[in-house]
């Protein structure tokens, strides 16, 4: 992994795993597509939403919610 993990928050909630209950997550943008914006080649016009990948376990979280904040850690 070549990214450095990253905390998140929405507001002063702080968001842990769902299946391991790890705080460290890689982050990366993902497209909500929708099959009718496929369909019309327009995919590149979907809402997207942040996507916290579990550092630990791998599980996927999505927040289509812009508050979410995230935070660098000193952790590799």
């Amino acid at each position: 992994m070549a990214k450095k993990p990253v905390r998140a928050a929405v507001g002063d909630i702080w968001i842990t795993c769902q299946v391991c209950g790890s705080e460290r997550f890689r982050d990366r943008s993902v497209l909500l597509n929708s099959s009718g914006m496929e369909f019309m080649k327009m995919a590149w016009a979907n809402e997207s939403a942040t996507g916290l990948i579990c550092w630990q376990c791998g599980y996927v979280h999505l927040f289509a919610n812009r508050d979410v904040k995230l935070y660098e850690t000193d952790e590799r």
